[in-house]
């Protein structure tokens, strides 16, 4: 879709870029098609299993769970949200036209923005809640409830849904005789393509970043004083979420601005930066995409709690998980023990 995060206007590879590839290019379209689909396909499977076991760890323990341990589910919420557009992007690479109509159009790209935003706000919150309960601990704890949560959470959603408005609103199946179908704005609603650029840059990247950054640079002195080992461990986790996302999502992002900067006339328009800028979109968007599948990872490499009652929850689907005892983790699970400062059930 032209200069949107959901879908880049995959019919261009053939109309836009003529005979080029990757190494020498000659073959754009042909190399879009097979590494577009099959890394949408293997993202959105493993997206689906991984979020998909976070949330039923969370459900199935959430009488235990407390602000971080929502802001965790919700975020494995907002990544299955995403990833759930995929298989339809996936095929709209493959074929080079849009195929599933209208309303699936407004639906998809909505809904696509709508996990997006969600996914960062709710990593924000995260940041914000660590930096407020580990440096103003004192002051803050009373107000952690679950009712707190839940409002928070509910704003949360209302704000990512009324950023991605314009994209359930007014994206469209564009048909022309002499074109492929193609899922986009119109070609008269720059305005949008503006915004849309726009929101994902600055509510997408650069205000997060600062966010995250400020908590962070007052986290760590303040945890430099602190031995209890669980305190670094959730700090460490939300840190793993937060870098990974940006090493896979900053790209994209200055590729998008790079290809507007170009489309204004701001830098050459030269046939080769035409086309190196083209691609560079295409492939930096495709492993940002990456990222909805990466946080159940991070969790079960930094989350003990979570492996452990994970790795319990597949020995009755996965029989060679049996040989896998609680004991593995019985001397972690000694620092395990539940406080309002970590999340109960990642931690």
């Amino acid at each position: 879709m032209a200069e949107q995060t959901t879908a880049y206007n995959y019919d261009e590879y053939e109309n836009g870029f003529g005979d080029y590839s990757p190494t020498n290019f000659s073959d754009v379209q042909g190399f879009s098609q097979v590494f577009l689909t099959t890394l949408y396909s293997l993202v959105f499977t493993l997206g689906f299993i991984g979020n998909g076991l976070v949330v039923y760890v969370v459900v199935k323990h959430r009488n235990q769970s407390n602000l971080t341990d929502i802001c965790l589910f919700n975020l494995a919420l907002s990544d299955l949200l995403f990833v759930f557009t995929l298989p339809f992007y996936s095929h709209y690479a493959r074929v080079g036209q849009w195929t599933f109509g209208d309303f699936m159009c407004h639906l998809l790209s909505g809904s696509h923005q709508t996990g997006f935003f969600s996914s960062i706000f709710f990593m924000v919150v995260m940041t914000l809640d660590r930096y407020v309960i580990i440096v103003h601990a004192h002051r803050v704890a009373r107000y952690r409830t679950m009712r707190a949560a839940i409002i928070l959470t509910v704003l949360v959603w209302m704000l990512s849904l009324f950023v991605s408005l314009p994209d359930f609103i007014f994206t469209q199946e564009i048909k022309k005789d002499s074109q492929k179908n193609r899922c986009s704005y119109p070609e008269d609603s720059k305005v949008w393509e503006r915004y849309n650029l726009f929101t994902t840059n600055v509510l997408g990247l650069v205000i997060p970043l600062l966010v995250m950054v400020g908590c962070y640079s007052r986290i760590i002195p303040t945890l430099v004083n602190m031995r209890t080992a669980k305190k670094h461990r959730i700090v460490k986790l939300i840190i793993c979420i937060v870098v990974a996302f940006f090493l896979l999502w900053a790209p994209y992002n200055i590729s998008r601005f790079l290809k507007f900067l170009q489309e204004k006339e701001k830098i050459p328009g030269i046939d080769t930066w035409d086309k190196n800028i083209r691609l560079s979109v295409v492939v930096t968007e495709a492993f940002a995409y990456t990222h909805c599948c990466l946080n159940p990872i991070i969790y079960a490499f930094v989350g003990q709690k979570f492996t452990r009652r994970a790795l319990k929850l597949l020995k009755n689907f996965v029989p060679g998980i049996r040989n896998l005892s609680d004991s593995s983790f019985r001397r972690s699970s000694v620092i395990s023990k539940s406080s309002e400062v970590t999340s109960t059930y990642i931690m």
